[in-house]
């Protein structure tokens, strides 16, 4: 039998061996921490701190403001410094409150529990107030999605230890680090469903993760180790559904209405930590690589550190970096400065050299086909492009532009480096900005 996979794909350099081997280091801010309150999709968090007020690490400083939102905890103990906007990652601009640092690190205390004598609404409370949100990019608030209107038909809680993307490396260090954390966190999300079996999809590049999953949950009957082709972007949530259930699902549809929950690795990790030890969201591990990098590793990293500091941590940089880039080089945000907050969503720092970064300036397609054979969607991306270039919306809808999942394959594989992901990217975001009006 074959590996698990879908159709379409590319196989990319994946620059792991930079980080993959170091364990994960533990860094502390030094400077101010910044903590944007809109971290996640939905209503931005309310500030319930005002300046010059002490806080404690743990402390919550801002609340949800409403359902689909996330409330946000200090990760360090020092004075509320201002409330003002500071930008943030994707280049905007959000209300954000810092806090001027004291380096003690005093904390609240915590209010640990045990699984069994929690019920279902218990532990929906404890991973909404702890403010944990979907940590692979997303942001979307957890608790949300740990609530689908039918519970009941809830068939696969997923954990999505693909990561697929080039150079990132945190989940891997993890999974070989704390795999028990993983364990017990699908253990609390599969209480909540009692018709659902928990799947921990990984990519079969990495072994020695799969034979430690397997081993920790061979008298495990509720949870299974599903082995995936190794292939971007085999951790696309649509994509990883297809190939463990093999259901599908399109835009207009949540995983929860094919029967499936998807989380990834820190995720599953933070609910654990919310309902088992007490502990709000309040640190991720981020992959700090690239050639650009002294020492490229991973690190666990407090939410608000500034990325200056991060790639201090690592050692500096070995040479100027041509590109910076929070994430991974096919989906992540390229940087213009450094001066901004890692998130609940911030997964990696990469730092690109000029042998890392191809410059091509694009010319006329060549009618290949390529990027229609790679597109895990089933669309044709170069028509789209030219549909979304000339400001055609309705034919770009018409051939299902909004199936696009913006893995940016298809400007990877195009021999006339067309930049076919950005054209398709822009014409998504402008008919998603008009439907919600």
């Amino acid at each position: 039998m074959g590996l698990l996979t879908f159709k379409g794909g590319i196989h990319p350099y994946d620059g792991k061996e930079l980080s993959k081997d170091k364990p994960i280091k533990a860094v502390y801010p030094k400077g101010d921490v910044v903590y944007p309150l809109s971290q996640h999709i939905g209503a931005p968090a309310s500030p319930i701190v005002s300046i010059g007020e002490k806080v404690l690490m743990g402390q919550m400083i801002a609340k949800a403001e409403g359902f689909v939102s996330a409330p946000v905890y200090a990760s360090v103990s020092g004075t509320v410094k201002a409330i003002e906007f500071r930008r943030v990652p994707t280049g905007n601009k959000v209300n954000s409150i810092i806090i001027e640092n004291d380096s003690e690190n005093k904390e609240v205390e915590y209010h640990p529990k045990v699984l069994k004598e929690l019920n279902k609404e218990e532990i929906i409370t404890r991973i909404k107030e702890a403010g944990i949100v979907g940590m692979g990019g997303a942001g979307f608030p957890t608790h949300v999605k740990l609530s689908p209107k039918e519970p009941e038909k809830i068939e696969y809680i997923i954990a999505n230890c693909a990561e697929c993307e080039p150079y990132l490396t945190s989940d891997y260090r993890r999974m070989m680090e704390e795999p028990e954390k993983l364990i017990n966190g699908l253990r609390v999300i599969l209480k909540l469903f009692d018709n659902a079996k928990g799947y921990l999809g990984i990519e079969d590049n990495k072994q020695d993760c799969i034979e430690k999953l397997q081993e920790l949950v061979k008298n495990e009957p509720r949870i299974e180790v599903k082995v995936l082709k190794t292939k971007y972007p085999q951790g696309s949530e649509r994509q990883l559904i297809s190939a463990i259930t093999n259901r599908q699902i399109n835009s207009s549809m949540l995983p929860a209405d094919a029967g499936c929950i998807v989380n990834n690795v820190d995720t599953i990790v933070s609910v654990y930590r919310a309902v088992i030890e007490g502990r709000p969201l309040m640190h991720r591990i981020v992959t700090v690589t690239g050639e650009a990098i002294n020492d490229p590793r991973n690190f666990m990293v407090p939410v608000g550190m500034n990325y200056h500091e991060l790639v201090e941590e690592a050692g500096g940089f070995k040479q100027d970096p041509v590109k910076v880039i929070s994430g991974g080089p096919m989906m992540g945000f390229a940087l213009f400065d450094l001066d901004v907050p890692v998130t609940k969503t911030s997964s990696a720092l990469l730092c690109l050299t000029e042998d890392e970064v191809a410059k091509y300036e694009p010319t006329a397609c060549i009618n290949c086909g390529r990027c229609v054979h790679v597109c895990p969607s089933r669309i044709i991306p170069s028509r789209l492009a030219d549909l979304a270039e000339n400001q055609n919306e309705e034919t770009f809808d018409k051939f299902n532009g909004m199936e696009c999942i913006e893995c940016g394959s298809c400007s990877y594989i195009c021999p006339a480096k067309r930049r076919l992901a950005q054209s398709i990217k822009s014409m998504r975001r402008t008919l998603m900005a008009k439907r919600k009006k």
